[in-house]
């Protein structure tokens, strides 16, 4: 998998020389940030992990430490000399890190969906020297560039926005168990995705809502799937359209009977309660899968102004996109590794070029949609045989 080398044209680099980025953490999505930078030629790649096996059989352009970066001490170690951080870790690690990455001048990147962390870390950016940019992957992360290109349609051209509706679904091509699902990304994070609270907007008013609630069934190219409200898929979105829009949510796709099955092990059988037990169980009992196709389903609906100024007839937007794995030199990237490895590799691309802000808070929709599938990792949202895309 080699990409062109672009950035020392963009940021004014020689030919010489590498942008220093650390990526923490060497899981599978880990490995595929490191090995997509490493494999531009601009990026010098240091990946850390406290396990050492995990740091197994990486490209030979990029540096591997075993260390544990939620020491403060060991991550102020990794990070001296990075321009950059790119966190992996899961989400209880991601203030830690950027309370580090912000006290050293580093610009910070991470992968959370975690809304107390992004809060904390927003706090952290209010003086920081470097960007602080949590929230990089699919959802939150590409969700979020998306939803508000789609919104954008109808508030700049003068318009009213009634309803904006996300939804994203990293599911198994060939479910086999009465989840009708596989694990494809971390059960920590999962598990919070389905135990938080939801942020939405709602007739106008920011509201917090129950996840897995909300339930709906829709079909999308032949194919039936169901979506319920999951927590931080929004990111900052709520603030940004609050005042704007009448309607305003995330749901995560599953296919029918997913949700039934989750309400009876968080509620019935009470392991809300008990995450640790769920984790375990997950982990023991769902296989895992490199067999996996992400769906992106986003809709706006509102009205724009005809030539007179007045409200014209009721419209709505639409964005889709199914993709799947690609092969690269490295290996295999399954859906979810390529989809959210893309989105934070983007995210760190589009600073290091200058098309976003130097210093403090960034947030994803800042990042313009056409700007994110024009650069050289957006683009893997665009070009793989699952994909159709509505831009």
């Amino acid at each position: 998998m080699r990409t062109e080398p672009i950035l020392a044209t963009l940021a004014g680099l020689s030919s010489a020389s590498l942008f220093p980025v650390t990526v923490l953490g060497a899981g599978r999505i880990g490995r595929a940030i490191a090995g997509m930078l490493a494999a531009t030629g601009d990026y010098a790649v240091t990946i850390a992990d406290r396990d050492g096996s995990a740091l197994a059989g990486l490209p030979d352009n990029v540096r591997a430490i075993a260390t544990d970066a939620a020491d403060p001490g060991a991550c102020a170690q990794l990070l001296a000399g990075a321009g950059a951080v790119l966190n992996a870790l899961p989400f209880h690690v991601a203030v830690p890190v950027a309370t580090v990455a912000a006290d050293m001048g580093v610009h910070y990147f991470d992968l959370t969906e975690d809304v107390g962390s992004t809060r904390a870390i927003r706090a952290l950016a209010a003086d920081a020297r470097s960007v602080l940019m949590p929230q990089c992957g699919l959802a939150p992360g590409f969700i979020g560039v998306v939803g508000h290109a789609l919104a954008r349609r109808f508030l700049d051209a003068g318009g009213e926005l009634r309803a904006l509706r996300m939804r994203v679904g990293a599911l198994p091509r060939y479910p086999s168990n009465a989840l009708k699902y596989n694990l494809t990304w971390s059960t920590e994070g999962l598990i919070n995705e389905y135990c938080n609270p939801c942020e939405a907007i709602i007739d106008g008013r920011r509201v917090e809502v129950p996840a897995l609630e909300g339930l709906e069934h829709f079909a999308l190219d032949g194919v039936e799937y169901e979506a319920f409200h999951t927590s931080g898929g929004l990111g900052t979105l709520p603030e940004t359209l609050a005042g704007r829009a009448r309607q305003v949510d995330y749901k995560s796709i599953r296919y029918p009977g997913h949700n039934a099955v989750m309400k009876l092990l968080l509620d019935d059988l009470r392991l809300r309660e008990r995450r640790d037990w769920l984790r375990e169980l997950f982990d023991s009992a769902i296989p895992q899968t490199g067999q996996d196709v992400v769906v992106v389903f986003a809709t706006a609906t509102g009205r724009l102004p005809d030539r007179h100024g007045r409200p014209g007839p009721l419209v709505e937007e639409a964005f889709s996109a199914r993709i799947g794995g690609v092969g690269t030199g490295a290996g295999h990237l399954n859906a979810i590794q390529l989809t959210t490895a893309a989105g934070i590799c983007t995210a760190l691309d589009m600073v290091v070029a200058g098309q976003l802000p130097q210093s403090g808070f960034v947030h994803q929709e800042q990042m313009r949609l056409d700007a994110f599938l024009a650069n050289r990792f957006g683009r893997h949202y665009t070009c793989h045989p699952l994909q159709e895309a509505m831009v």
